[in-house]
């Protein structure tokens, strides 16, 4: 295992998730007097690894007919996209 790219990925994934509407969503959850924290918990982690585990199966699927440094350019510009809509709809 490349203990390098389980970090960075590790990182990445953190990052972009923490504070993000799923997190928001875990907490409103979690907060609901009754709801149990642990089974909270145990949703929103199998939701993480369900959707995880398609972005790996669906990133092979198109490494077989497109570049890498075509994708990787691609979610770059998307990522620059996403953040100028939403720093200008602020």
């Amino acid at each position: 295992m490349d203990l390098k790219l389980l970090f960075t990925v590790f990182t990445t994934v953190f990052l972009a998730e923490i504070a993000d509407k799923t997190q928001v969503a875990t907490l409103l959850y979690a907060s609901e007097p009754g709801n149990g924290r642990l089974t909270v918990f145990v949703g929103a982690a199998l939701a993480l690894v369900v959707a995880s585990a398609l972005a790996v199966f669906a990133g092979g699927l198109l490494s077989r007919w497109l570049d890498p440094k075509l994708v990787s350019r691609v979610a770059g510009v998307a990522f620059i996209g996403i953040g100028v809509w939403i720093l200008a709809g602020r």
